[in-house]
């Protein structure tokens, strides 16, 4: 199977489908909007244009382009017969997927440094995090992450493949790899290095909250200030790291004794449970968001009703 052009993948079967169908229809509703609101938030009140709120934008941003890459492709699956995805289209997912994972971890480190500089360092705060370093940093999270998974997926298109069953509701790398009937150490050693990135990450975030649990001892501001902004982003933070952790330990070593819909359920948690839980977590938390989306929702509420009456 060397001409990788002719490859079509046939993807997990599942059951329940009109079922199921319903359901992913209406997480993705809720994705939507959930996401929208926050980013619309941040983007219309000036207020909010401050470093954490332009961070968590982009976490919003990131949710939606992930989840693009694929609860349209799954939903359409659904409702067909047969469940195939070209060569092309496949790459195209596991790229869009996976830099959306590696995006999430950069962008809740960045907010990591943005909370360590507020409260271990507030006089310094605002020279050290000015929009414009913001903005440089923000770019980095996202530009960095695609560099990386443009050179994963450009080692598994190099890949001579001898099967084309993907025992997963989507495509993903390892899946990819394990198709291989030529060599994988490059493919291997990448994927270590970066995992391994990505491990220094959470290093690094662990280790700027040991310096903010020091700090907020100190004085009833910085605890303020910790329960206000730090619980959710350590909340977000175990959120995407315990589905990213599940499902790339299970992909790997997981037992062909667990039933399937544990094991779909498992490989999409990722996709659906951070995507729905970051903002509603944010929203509720941050006093700014939920006082704004409230007045949005007010105005709004306001408008159809003189439309009515007009």
């Amino acid at each position: 199977m060397s001409n990788t052009s002719n490859i079509v993948f046939s993807l997990e079967t599942v059951n329940y489908r009109v079922t199921l169908f319903s359901l992913t229809l209406l997480s993705y509703c809720v994705i939507l909007v959930v996401n929208v609101s926050i980013i619309l938030t941040i983007i219309l009140d000036e207020n909010l244009h401050e470093p954490m709120y332009i961070c968590l934008c982009n976490l919003c941003i990131n949710e939606l382009y992930g989840t693009a890459g694929f609860y349209p492709k799954f939903t359409s699956d659904l409702l067909s017969d047969i469940q195939v995805i070209s060569y092309a289209g496949c790459l195209l997912q596991i790229y869009v997927i996976y830099s959306y994972a590696m995006v999430d971890h950069s962008v809740l480190t960045l907010m990591a440094y943005d909370r360590y500089v507020a409260i271990c360092r507030p006089l310094e705060y605002h020279s050290v995090m000015p929009l414009r370093r913001t903005a440089v940093l923000v770019i980095l999270s996202w530009f960095i992450p695609l560099g990386c998974g443009i050179m994963s997926i450009t080692l598994t298109f190099t890949l001579k493949l001898c099967g084309s069953h993907i025992q997963k509701l989507y495509c993903d790398n390892w899946s990819i790899v394990k198709l291989a009937c030529s060599s994988t150490t490059a493919n291997n050693i990448v994927g270590l290095i970066l995992i391994s990135f990505y491990c220094c990450h959470v290093l690094f975030i662990l280790g700027s909250y040991v310096q903010l649990v020091k700090s907020a001892v100190k004085s009833r501001e910085s605890r303020r200030k910790f329960t206000q902004t730090c619980v959710p982003h350590l909340l977000s933070l175990f959120n995407v790291s315990a589905a990213l952790l599940f499902d790339l330990m299970y992909s790997r070593y997981g037992s062909a004794s667990v039933p399937q819909s544990v094991k779909n359920f498992m490989a999409i948690q990722f996709l659906l449970i951070p995507p729905i839980l970051n903002p509603v977590i944010y929203g509720l938390v941050l006093t700014k968001i939920r006082g704004r989306i409230i007045y949005f929702c007010m105005k709004a509420g306001q408008w159809s009703i003189l439309r009515m009456n007009v």
